[in-house]
């Protein structure tokens, strides 16, 4: 019996249903793994759109080989034990993903840190996508050729066939991409939900071999290395060189992780690289960039005897507890799209439970509120992740419209650069655009700068005068060098707007070089320790 004999022997192939089942879940599976890669990726590399580009071109590079070479293949040797088998490989493959991957991540980093000078992060992205993730993708490439292969039974239905095969693959990628997003991933994590549509291609391929009786020892490996993997995929976390953490977990935007010292407790969003908020546990400032930015309400100045201030991408409160701290007469609420966050935030970083949150995007909780503040910070950029929405002209007009008269705008610049074509300074020449008095100040032993923003020609007067008034001395001697920093800053041409922000060009730029300059460091303890000089 030669091959195309034994394809159509196969009994179960002979139920339609059962094939357009096959292309169903080869489609879910194809969409929750390019999603789970974005989760996999956005601890370590960030979840900017450059490497969603990423992501999606090297996946769509290996459905594409693999579409070639699953219509050559089923041309050629139109055995379905071949493309059954090829999908228990791949469930097996995308099943060690959440364990392996991790340590694959690890490795590719630390050749890169001795080996590259520039575009660390694309190029260590898309090695970690060739590497983990064309394969399995490849080999799920094959199904659909395939599949045309065994359900093509005469050229009078073959459209109405290719085109039900085609749908059930659409509908199939439309479902994996709401499930991951809005279900598995915030309910039982980015491992589980790897481990959940890998099974659903495992269940498809033990399925055609135990009932055309074949295969047993195939079926029993793969079984065997996916129940391994479900045991090794949660023992270790995204960090798990760490001992340091009290917590870490997902979000439906975030991957986040607590840890904390004898002095300070940390919130992290990546592994790799940055810390989004400290807190300081006896209260005292925390030295970072949210004590310089408590000199906006010293130079706002609006009618009325007590201060309203905003904090969009509130965070873990740790500027709005400082503002209630250590200065008078003053109300905070903030907004911040993650819910999570804020709940860390009173969990583990004493946000108190009057200060009100609002968990909403910025822009569009600006979009829906009436009120005016004396203050507005804008706290929303996390190393490249920069929300373009919130970094335009129209953004920057919109705030404004929510001060008062004399109020004043800080907005914290999380990536010092004083190149002139960097994100910095299309933020500052956008703020400019949009406020006649802008001055900024950077944030002594970080990349840290912060802006403020007012159409107030005494804004730093203001500053001066009320200092005047500040008991605690600590405070007093920094506001005092937040003025001597303050330079006036005069705006340029480079004007990002709602149509054109290229962000995340111009982020991971600056990123760039702020690596570049940490690769010294780390590339001479190579030298000197080797691999377990960067591992330590």
């Amino acid at each position: 019996m030669d091959n195309k004999e034994k394809s159509k022997d196969t009994g179960i192939l002979k139920n339609k249903w059962y094939l357009y089942m096959t292309e169903f879940f080869s489609g879910v599976s194809v969409m929750a793994v390019e999603l789970g890669a974005s989760r996999l990726l956005a601890p370590y590399f960030s979840s900017s759109q450059i490497v969603w580009t990423i992501i999606i071109g090297t996946i769509m590079i290996a459905m594409a080989l693999g579409n070639i070479y699953g219509g050559k293949s089923a041309d050629k040797n139109p055995d379905p034990d071949k493309l059954y088998g090829r999908i228990l490989i791949s469930a097996v493959w995308i099943a060690a993903i959440p364990f392996l991957g991790k340590f694959v991540i690890l490795g590719i980093s630390a050749l890169l840190v001795v080996t590259i000078n520039t575009n660390f992060l694309i190029l260590a992205a898309f090695i970690t996508c060739m590497v983990v993730f064309v394969f399995p993708l490849f080999l799920l490439g094959t199904v659909t050729p395939s599949l045309v292969k065994y359900t093509v039974s005469s050229l009078d239905d073959s459209g109405k066939t290719v085109g039900t095969l085609g749908a059930f693959n659409t509908i199939g990628s439309i479902i994996g991409t709401f499930i991951p997003t809005f279900i598995s991933i915030p309910a039982v994590g980015t491992a589980v939900t790897f481990l959940i549509f890998s099974g659903i291609l495992l269940v498809l391929g033990l399925v055609y071999f135990i009932i055309s009786r074949r295969g047993k020892i195939r079926c029993a490996a793969a079984a065997s290395l996916f129940a391994l993997c479900c045991i090794l995929s949660n023992l270790t976390g995204f960090a798990f060189w760490d001992k340091t953490l009290v917590f870490e977990g997902e979000s439906t935007y975030n991957y986040l992780q607590v840890r904390e010292d004898a002095q300070r407790t940390y919130l992290s969003t990546n592994v790799l690289f940055g810390v989004q908020s400290v807190a300081v546990k006896d209260g005292s400032l925390s030295g970072m960039y949210y004590d310089y930015a408590m000199a906006a309400p010293l130079m706002s100045d609006c009618e009325g005897d007590t201060k309203e201030l905003l904090v969009l991408g509130m965070g873990t409160g740790t500027y709005a507890k400082q503002c209630l701290q250590y200065l008078d007469n003053i109300n905070v609420e903030g907004v911040e799209i993650d819910e999570k966050i804020t709940a860390l935030a009173r969990k583990y970083f004493g946000l108190p439970d009057d200060v009100n949150v609002t968990t909403y995007d910025g822009r569009a909780f600006l979009n829906a509120s009436d009120k005016k503040y004396d203050v507005i910070m804008v706290d929303a950029y996390q190393d490249i992740t920069i929300p373009f929405q919130m970094s335009s002209a129209e953004f920057f007009r919109l705030v404004k419209e929510h001060l008062k008269e004399n109020g004043v705008m800080v907005v914290n610049m999380n990536m010092r650069s004083d190149r002139a074509d960097g994100i910095n300074s299309y933020l500052a020449d956008t703020i400019c655009q949009v406020f006649s008095n802008v001055c900024t100040v950077d944030v002594s032993g970080s990349t840290n700068r912060e802006l403020f923003a007012s159409d107030d020609p005494d804004m730093t007067d203001n500053l001066v005068r009320n200092k005047a008034d500040i008991d605690d001395p600590q405070l007093y001697d920094l506001m005092s060098t937040v003025n001597s920093g303050l330079v006036k800053y005069n705006g340029g041409d480079h004007i990002l707007t709602d149509d054109k922000a290229p962000v995340e060009l111009l982020g991971m730029s600056v990123i760039d070089d702020i690596i570049e300059e940490e690769l010294v460091y780390y590339k001479e303890k190579f030298k000197k320790e080797g691999i377990k000089g960067l591992l330590e």
